[in-house]
């Protein structure tokens, strides 16, 4: 990585990414990324503590002349999204990100980057650190847990940030303002299986669906990209009654908020029908490919023999009703905005499937701007999980972030970015979820605004980031900073 920092600029935020890439930060085990910003900032002689719920404060005073400007607050998330590729031999709890450079993007092999949110963690620090940038009594909140709860945010105290204005490190567009997003809500299905005896002679295979792109669930929801569990229930909707399937497990799909990219499921087979099962595999992949086409070329099937399976399969009936709840359970976008062009209103994603001994369990996220709608999709999921013998659970949910156009701040950041880059910005909302909804909750009198660079396919391995981007959004950070 040292080698990889000699061509990056700015190499003070990128040394701290870098740094940050070392350190194992997933969701709930963010906490020695947390501790290192923590001991990053009292290195440098500022006041920084942690709060009850493990967010990193830092306050940093004014430079020379600034200091009766407004309080500003930079925030961003140390946790990242763990995703790899099946191949991929990774440890998210022990091993670092493997960075590497192709071109002008910055990747990881076979894994998530962690740009989401690194380079907002990395901005944060590099101003903590810098000596040369005029600004205004700043404040900084890393918080934890964005990306499996928000659980940092919505753990905040009221009245421990004096911030005026609030600058989100989070999005990902360069050039784009965002001033508003969606609330979610998770719910949980699960279903008790009855297991019966695997039939005489019958071996365990591994069918699995696999090379889909997947990505943010809110992001791009609307991309037309394959989901590996609707399209598994697809596939054994018909072979399980065509070949008399037994099914013994079913797994896809690793996180709430990103569409599942594979997907697969364990099932009993008389090997005397394994050649036949193979091509109708094969027009069953060619049916799934063409109804996706380029919105998600890589789509393809597998089915080997299993190393290991359960010892019982699952019966008939229950199977079946696992295999039509894939098949068709809502997932994607729902109602688009009749006041935002081309935004996502309400949107489901099917997240996750899972067997534990004798019970299926699966996950679903919805989004939405318009508070009831999240409710309307969640009871929607409900009342077709009743039919399918699911019993559902749902989390608590988090608030959207209501635009205000008008505010000073989003006045201020759009003449600065004019002034910088010769045009306006794009003030828009978002479907995805930012902290920005929980935090204002707690701050209603805080103005925020969301700001980034250019990042593609997050929450999946093939998450990049653009190197030049990430220095159009440090100088428009430094020239907002020196502008309040």
């Amino acid at each position: 990585m040292d080698a990889l920092l000699e061509s990056l600029e700015p190499k003070t935020l990128w040394s701290y990414f870098l740094e940050l890439s070392k350190i194992p930060r997933g969701s709930k085990n963010e906490q020695a990324a947390a501790k290192w910003v923590l001991d990053q900032a009292r290195a440098m002689g500022l006041e920084a503590q942690q709060d009850a719920i493990g967010n990193v404060i830092v306050r940093k005073p004014a430079t020379p002349g600034r200091e009766k400007a407004p309080i500003t607050v930079l925030q961003a998330h140390v946790d990242m999204v763990c995703e790899k590729n099946e191949a991929t031999k990774h440890d998210f709890t022990k091993d670092p990100i493997q960075v590497w450079r192709d071109g002008d993007l910055l990747r990881a092999k076979g894994t998530t980057l962690g740009a989401d949110n690194g380079i907002g963690v990395a901005s944060a620090m590099a101003v903590m650190a810098a000596k040369d940038i005029p600004h205004g009594p700043l404040e900084f909140l890393i918080t934890i847990d964005e990306e499996t709860g928000l659980t940092g945010a919505g753990n905040l105290q009221p009245g421990l940030l004096k911030g005026k204005y609030f600058l989100n490190l989070d999005s990902e567009e360069e050039g784009d303002l965002t001033i508003g997003c969606a609330g979610g809500l998770d719910t949980v299905a699960t279903r008790k299986m009855k297991q019966v005896p695997v039939a005489a002679g019958a071996r365990p295979y591994r069918l699995k669906v696999l090379g889909l792109k997947g990505g943010h669930s809110g992001v791009e929801i609307h991309q037309g990209r394959g989901n590996a569990l609707r399209i598994l229930g697809q596939i054994l909707f018909r072979l399980v009654p065509a070949f008399g399937l037994q099914v013994g497990e079913f797994h896809g799909g690793n996180k709430r908020n990103a569409i599942p990219r594979e997907a697969s499921a364990t099932v009993f087979l008389d090997p005397a029908k394994e050649g036949a099962l193979k091509a109708s595999l094969a027009k069953e992949q060619k049916i799934a490919q063409d109804e996706l086409g380029a919105f998600d070329p890589g789509l393809h099937f597998e089915f080997e023999p299993a190393a290991e399976a359960p010892e019982l399969a699952f019966a008939p009936g229950d199977t079946q009703a696992v295999v039509d709840y894939l098949f068709s359970m809502v997932h994607g976008v729902v109602a688009m905005s009749p006041d935002i062009p081309d935004l996502v209103q309400t949107s489901t994603n099917l997240a996750m499937i899972a067997t534990r001994g004798a019970e299926v369990e699966i996950c679903l996220s919805h989004r939405s701007s318009v508070e009831a709608s999240k409710f309307v999709v969640a009871d929607r999921v409900e009342a077709l999980s009743r039919l399918a013998g699911f019993e559902t659970t749902r989390g608590d949910g988090y608030p959207g972030w209501k635009p205000e156009p008008k505010a000073s701040l989003v006045k201020l950041v759009n003449g600065v970015h004019e002034k910088t880059f010769g045009k306006p910005m794009a003030i828009k909302a978002i479907h995805a979820g930012l902290e920005c909804g929980l935090i204002g909750e707690k701050y209603p009198e805080m103005e925020m605004v969301s700001i980034g660079p250019n990042m593609w396919d997050v929450h999946t391995p093939d998450e990049n980031v653009s190197i030049p981007s990430v220095g159009a959004f440090w100088k428009l950070l430094v020239a907002i900073l020196a502008a309040v």
